[in-house]
């Protein structure tokens, strides 16, 4: 069963952010299963304005292609290069080394706690 981190908050399109300033962003383990193997990620470029539940990027896999949603609305700081060389870190570490941006928040979207983000989707919050 994934795994769903219980230091994070979840939106219902499976990114998650975590409470730091500027907030990491990045697909949940659940996603990422349901995905198969990333091929491909394309992320907001720097300084872009995101706006909470709007596409800002996509990921790729060998089975489909799938937009990211923004769980927050502001500024994108960094994005994760790694990832984006990389985009098979999205399967093997998606709340590590996947991670996918960093956003100076202005507004939350609407996000679900760990608890509540595992009992929709499935997942067990470690």
């Amino acid at each position: 069963m994934s795994k769903v981190l219980s230091t994070l908050r979840y939106s219902a399109e499976h990114e998650w952010v975590d409470g730091s300033s500027p907030a990491r962003v990045g697909l949940s383990q659940i996603a990422a299963d349901a995905l198969g193997d990333v091929v491909y990620v394309d992320l907001p470029e720097v300084d872009a304005e995101i706006t909470a539940g709007e596409a800002c990027g996509e990921v790729e896999s060998t089975k489909s292609v799938s937009e990211i949603f923004a769980p927050v609305t502001g500024r994108v700081v960094e994005v994760n290069q790694e990832a984006v060389d990389n985009p098979a870190l999205l399967n093997t570490d998606p709340y590590g080394a996947g991670w996918l941006f960093t956003v100076e928040v202005s507004e939350e979207g609407p996000l679900l706690s760990a608890q509540d983000y595992a009992s929709t989707n499935g997942g067990d919050v470690e």
